[in-house]
């Protein structure tokens, strides 16, 4: 067998073969079907001796009639989907696979379970596919799933990668997941064959391990089927009937097959790599791209038993345990494109593209030298989907009813696989999953980009090529940028700023004394045959961003908040979702769809929540009420009945839409609701100083008696705050927003008023104590919880969706409760960060930054009672408390009020 060595010596004096052709966008992809025979790690458990081209076709079983839920697609997800549905008592499932059981991409899956990441959410999932695994499966079935505890090592190169992996154990802490932090000895001592020479450290989680695919899926569907669930092979889905309900609703009506249809209301599509074929069925978009992904497999390594698997992310490779062997893999810049994906694909492998591959050799032969001189015993080049975020697609389709997705999982899909087949199955069953799923929700992204061709092979690309970098808190991506900009966008550019994207639009971040920074087209890091950009002036300041430390710009920043709260800033968030809500049941959807009461006079503006049925938070937003009238004009549709006018969130858009319009259709409300995001802009100017300049450029009375807080006038101007000061929102037709801002920054020049980003708001309203949805306040967190009490009309008899749940939660005591913390000392922090009350940790940070007017950092938390009690104000404002910063523990305080202007006196003008 060739060694690892040679293969880097063949591919290094090999001609390069071209692997691109047109534009650079295309790879040419090799082998579009399955390779000659190949010894892989599962052939013996997967893979029949005929080869499946020989099994008899036919389904395994006969098709029910009628289905509860038909799940397409038996991968690592499906199984999941199914078991886990079957569990919450749906006797009438089925699961449909083309082939057999993980012949897709499932089957040659590493299989590895890390359980740190860098997301709250992510380590609750990680924690119960490890349950499941290691413990359920095997009690329920007697079946052995594969599990191996053999532990994780991840390697740190530098002093930032070992802070990140600091982070971790730091959020671990809140988790119970046991992890250290190693010198390069004590690696060394645990890992013999480990090179540790050019080690910062490591982070070493005792009970992280692998699975066996095949060996889980057995177990699942086993499991499944005893309770009812039907399992069928060899049941290609042809097609996805629709019905229209009688208010225009597409719904799922029936799933066909090559060999009958089964009628049924809800489908889930787990079909992976060939999700968005099973998407086209039924005319749903499902943004993913296929791609060649690849590892292989070592003769045997004395002295390799029994160690940890390792993740040296700076080399971009991967050692997993296989017995006596290793498999090694990582993530390139150059992953091949998988162009066509062919519906006859199972159990299949490309060739491996060692040019490809070469760099994995390279970090592996350094990590572990013993490599050089190792075998090679087998290759494993498969098809994987990836998805423009790196995070998978769940939920109910927006473009369908009963349509659910659970596909896109970006190799992650054994290790995700339990926690997101529970949430999917509480999702179908209930409505919506038990934890937060946002990140997951095939509604975080905006309809206009769901089926962009160039956006989301960019995207995914760059998701791909940066799957081991350090995740920072303010990175931004450089693919698929500049997919939105508004009428400002030249504008700000020209007076320096840096802009942040979300959901494709371009919003500002920060702005820069050092010139413009334009976003320049993608360069796929310099892959197929394209020039990497060198030295641009937006990419050398997105890389001071590379810190867990304050940025070289945090002055900056803090001029900025400063600014704000002496004089006056002004805010381009011309990127915020703007709907309105209007018809003869508007009222009644605004009652039901609201939880405050937002049924006042026309020209009120109302701070509200929008919830689901168990109390979480859906959404913030401001609602303001419309006069009718018969005459549609640049700001309000003409409509009859009542009006609402919507203020939300841009990043969210698309959420509070989905989520707005599902009520509608369940409730049979006779409204309409209207996006007018793209046709108006919206100017902030927040500050002391703001009436006077506003004063100078709207022919209006800006005094409190004629323009009190939270109303709204003239060409809909808003006397609302998102940072704590006197403040309006200008909301204006698009073409309208230039001429304006210049306006206001001319008027403006007197009184010291200056731009500012998003970085800036940030800072500010975490210093005021204002929520950010999906920060601190997520759809699994009730505004009781979140001190937003005040934002539900509980006094009043009015029915609101949650209602029951806000009920319930305040006669039994609330479990947990989101506190405010401060700390002295001048430390960066970010989130994630474990809280500690009188010696115990209590929870984690869920949202930090540096609040400059205080002059300290803010952390937003919320803290639990490890008795089990409910958490009483006498128990936050009783304990002694802590913030964990990379494994050290920083004093804090506690405030049940926001640290900053308590008595809401600035945002009345009063200062």
């Amino acid at each position: 067998m060739a060694s690892l060595s040679r293969a880097l010596r063949v591919a290094a004096t090999c001609p390069r073969r071209s692997r691109t052709r047109g534009l650079g966008l295309r790879a040419l992809t090799g082998q579009a079907g399955p390779a000659a025979e190949k010894s892989v790690p599962y052939r013996r458990t997967l893979k029949d001796p005929q080869g499946p081209s020989t099994v008899a076709r036919g389904p395994s079983q006969p098709l029910p009639s009628t289905a509860h839920v038909v799940v397409i697609g038996g991968g690592s997800l499906g199984c999941q989907t199914l078991y886990h549905l079957a569990k919450l008592g749906v006797s009438g499932a089925v699961l449909l696979e083309r082939e057999r059981l993980t012949s897709g991409t499932t089957w040659h899956t590493a299989g590895l379970l890390w359980q740190l990441r860098p997301s709250d959410v992510e380590v609750e999932l990680l924690a119960h596919t490890r349950r499941v695994v290691s413990h359920d499966l095997e009690e329920e079935t007697g079946l052995h799933t594969g599990w191996i505890q053999n532990g994780g090592l991840f390697i740190a190169s530098n002093r930032q990668r070992l802070d990140e992996y600091k982070r971790l154990m730091s959020l671990g802490k809140a988790y119970g997941v046991e992890s250290h932090v190693l010198s390069p000895a004590e690696t060394k001592a645990l890992y013999p064959l480990m090179n540790v020479d050019d080690l910062y450290g490591t982070l070493y989680v005792p009970h992280d391990g692998t699975m066996d695919p095949a060996g889980t899926c057995t177990a699942l569907t086993r499991a499944a089927a005893a309770r009812g669930a039907q399992v069928i092979e060899n049941c290609p889905v042809t097609g996805i009937r629709v019905r229209t309900d009688d208010f225009g609703v597409r719904r799922v009506a029936a799933v066909e097959t090559e060999h009958g249809s089964i009628q049924t209301p809800c489908v889930v599509n787990c079909a992976g790599v060939w999700a968005s074929a099973v998407g086209r069925m039924a005319g749903v978009k499902v943004p993913l791209v296929a791609m060649h992904h690849a590892y292989v497999v070592t003769e045997r390594i004395e002295g390799i038993q029994n160690m940890p698997n390792v993740r040296d992310h700076d080399a971009s490779v991967y050692l997993r345990l296989q017995g006596d062997a290793l498999s090694v893999g990582g993530y390139e810049t150059n992953p091949i494109f998988w162009e066509e994906v062919s519906d006859k694909f199972a159990f299949g492998l490309f060739d491996l593209d060692w040019d490809v591959f070469t760099q994995h050799i390279e970090g592996a032969i350094n990590r572990v030298p013993v490599l050089e001189k190792t075998g090679v015993k087998s290759t494993v080049c498969g098809p994987e989907s990836f998805t423009p975020d790196h995070k998978p697609l769940m939920g109910e389709a927006p473009e369908l009813r009963g349509f659910f997705l659970g596909c896109g999982f970006n190799s992650a899909g054994m290790m995700l696989g339990g926690g997101c087949g529970q949430e999917l199955a509480h999702w179908i069953v209930h409505g919506r999953p038990e934890k937060d799923m946002y990140s997951y929700d095939i509604r975080r992204f905006h309809h206009l980009l769901t089926d962009h061709r160039r956006w989301i092979r960019e995207r995914s690309h760059e998701s791909y090529a940066k799957n081991y970098s350090v995740v920072f808190p303010h990175d931004e991506p450089l693919a698929g940028r500049n997919m939105r900009t508004d009428p400002l966008h030249e504008e700000l550019l020209a007076r320096g700023c840096f802009f942040q994207e979300r959901q494709g639009w371009e919003r500002p971040g920060w702005f820069t004394p050092k010139g413009t920074a334009p976003v320049l087209r993608y360069d796929y890091y310099g892959a197929y045959g394209n020039r990497m950009h060198e030295d641009h002036a937006y990419g050398r300041l997105l890389g001071d961003e590379y810190t867990f430390d304050f940025p070289p710009h945090h002055d900056v920043i803090k001029k900025e908040c400063l600014a704000c709260r002496g004089a006056a800033a002004v805010f381009n968030m011309s990127y915020f979702g703007k709907f309105y809500l209007v018809g003869l049941d508007a009222r009644k959807a605004a009652d039901w769809l609201f939880s405050a009461d937002v049924s006042r006079p026309p020209g009120s503006t109302v701070y509200t929540c929008m919830l689901n049925h168990r109390g979480g938070t859906e959404s913030d937003l401001t609602v303001s009420r419309l006069a009718p009238g018969p005459q549609a004009s640049a700001l309000t549709p003409a409509f009859e009945g009542d009006g609402y006018y919507l203020a939300v969130g841009g990043a969210v858009a698309q959420h509070n839409w989905s989520h707005i319009s599902t009520v509608l259709q369940d409730q049979k409300f006779r409204c309409q609701l209207i996006d007018s995001s793209e046709d108006l802009g919206l100017i902030s100017i927040q500050g002391p100083a703001s009436r006077a300049i506003l004063q100078e450029v709207l022919d209006a009375d800006l005094s409190n008696e004629a323009f009190p807080f939270s109303t709204h006038r003239l060409v809909r101007a808003m006397r609302l705050s998102f940072v704590g000061e006197l403040g309006w929102e200008l909301h204006v037709p698009k073409p309208a927003c230039v001429p304006v801002y210049r306006a206001v920054m001319a008027a403006g020049t007197k009184h010291g008023l200056v731009n500012a980003g998003y970085r800036a708001i940030d800072s500010l309203s975490i210093e005021k104590g204002y929520r950010h949805w999906h920060a601190d306040l997520r759809p699994d967190d009730s505004p009781l919880e979140a001190g937003l009490a005040f934002t539900c009309k509980l006094k009043s008899a009015v029915p609101f969706l949650g209602r029951e749940a806000l009920e319930k939660q305040r006669a039994e005591g609330l479990r947990r409760r989101l506190v405010c913390f401060t700390v002295d000392e001048k430390v960066p922090m970010f989130g994630l960060e474990a809280i500690w009350r009188n010696g115990q940790v209590v929870g984690h940070v869920r949202r930090a930054d540096f609040g400059f007017a205080v002059d300290k950092t803010l952390a937003y938390g919320y803290i639990r009672d490890p008795s089990g009690q409910s958490v009483s104000l006498d128990f936050v404002k009783s304990g002694d408390y802590a913030v964990e910063r990379m494994g050290v523990a920083h004093p804090a305080r506690a405030h049940l009020k926001s640290p900053f202007d308590p008595d809401n006196k600035r945002v009345k003008g009063i200062y």
